[in-house]
């Protein structure tokens, strides 16, 4: 029998991310061949094991890759797959997350709730969050919207006090108009965030919406009041190392590979749980159909709930949200069903249902039309 490959995973498990990470690759072994399998329990960015030097083993999976480590094992010759998303690119085979699309998708979560004037908190010096900025940054240009920004270097959270880091964040947002839309760089800087804003007095999410990134439900349960947050596959990053990781241990590319990861999606919670509308009917109108597009309704029903011609509900709607009533149905009815196909093994029948469409066919062409894939496409990625 042959032996099975021994492999190294240097992998925090203090954070939610690195233990999806450690789902997305238990999920693989068990799918495929055996390993023997080392985890170097650790928090992000701690000192790899001091016997990595002589160990000789069959393949590491790292998310505390530095540059420094990155080349003494190009010098052991042992494949790697570089999970570290601190520095730009290591010259490794790499799985990371699409830090550009998460900044943007922030962006739409707030854009939809009206704000028009932004805000990003985030660590500077580190690739991760400086590539969420620029993807927000991106989609505020192109909505017309200017953003200010407050980085502070990742060695502030242990260097300096939690009141500093509040008092320096509550200082910044006191000075910006509201209300604000504001994109945290991940969880904790989210916690910062929502506390400074406490300090200064600054309702949530009345006059200061904060989203942040990673969907931790421990710390965003933690937060007062509780943190939306993007959704990261860090299940399916970590599926997708392994599958690297078995590739480069059979067969040597020409180049370091490198995929990238899509986010899922928003998790809403209070501290967005709001409509930044000046036009009091406009955020009825919208209220309404969050709360009842799921139910099937028509432009039609949302005009029985506000007194105003259907033109001039057109006309406020694309003033304040750049879309049409019809549009803002159907975007609520693909985010759930987004969220049923990622999350369940409901048929499409039942999803269909769930979401307002009396013929799961209908559904599905309209969801391929609007999302460039087919619902079962798009549930085997979401599910991986």
């Amino acid at each position: 029998m042959s032996r099975a490959p021994h492999i190294l995973l240097i992998i925090e498990t203090s954070l939610a991310y690195g233990r999806g990470v450690l789902q997305g690759i238990s999920r693989y072994v068990v799918a495929h061949r055996p390993w023997s399998m080392y985890l170097d329990q650790r928090e992000l960015l701690a000192q790899p094991p001091a016997w990595l030097e002589s160990w000789e083993g069959d393949g590491i999976i790292c998310r505390s890759t530095t540059r420094e480590l990155a080349t003494h094992i190009r010098r052991m010759h042992i494949p790697i797959v570089d999970l570290c998303d601190v520095y730009d690119d290591l010259g490794l085979p790499r799985i990371s997350t699409n830090h550009h699309a998460v900044g943007q998708m922030a962006a739409a979560h707030l854009l939809e709730r009206g704000f028009r004037q932004f805000a990003f908190c985030g660590f500077s010096g580190h690739d991760w969050s400086l590539r969420r900025r620029d993807g927000f940054l991106d989609a505020m240009r192109e909505a017309g919207c200017e953003c200010a920004l407050f980085e502070s270097p990742w060695e502030t959270t242990r260097d300096h006090s939690w009141e500093e880091q509040q008092q320096g964040i509550g200082d910044w947002l006191s000075q910006l108009p509201k209300p604000l839309g504001v994109l945290a760089s991940n969880d904790l800087r989210g916690q910062q965030v929502l506390d400074a804003c406490r300090r200064e007095d600054l309702a949530v999410p009345e006059a200061v919406a904060v989203i942040g990134v990673d969907n931790d439900d421990l710390l965003c349960g933690l937060c007062a009041p509780p943190l939306s947050s993007v959704i990261l596959n860090s299940q399916r990053v970590g599926y997708e190392a392994a599958a690297m990781l078995d590739r480069l241990m059979r067969e040597t590319p020409d180049e370091p590979p490198h995929l990238s990861i899509e986010p899922l999606g928003v998790m809403t919670r209070q501290s967005t749980d709001v409509l930044a509308i000046d036009d009091p009917l406009v955020a009825s109108a919208v209220k309404y159909i969050r709360e009842h597009a799921c139910q099937g309704i028509a432009v039609e029903d949302v005009l029985k709930h506000v007194p105003l011609s259907r033109s001039i509900l057109e006309k406020r709607f694309r003033k304040f949200l750049k879309r049409s009533p019809q549009e803002e149905i159907r975007n609520v009815q693909l985010k759930r069903i987004k969220e049923l196909l990622a999350k369940t093994d409901l048929s499409l029948e039942q999803i269909a249902h769930l979401a307002g469409y009396e013929h799961s066919e209908y559904m599905s062409v309209v969801f391929k039309r609007e999302v460039g894939q087919t619902p079962g496409n798009f549930r085997r990625v979401a599910q991986l």
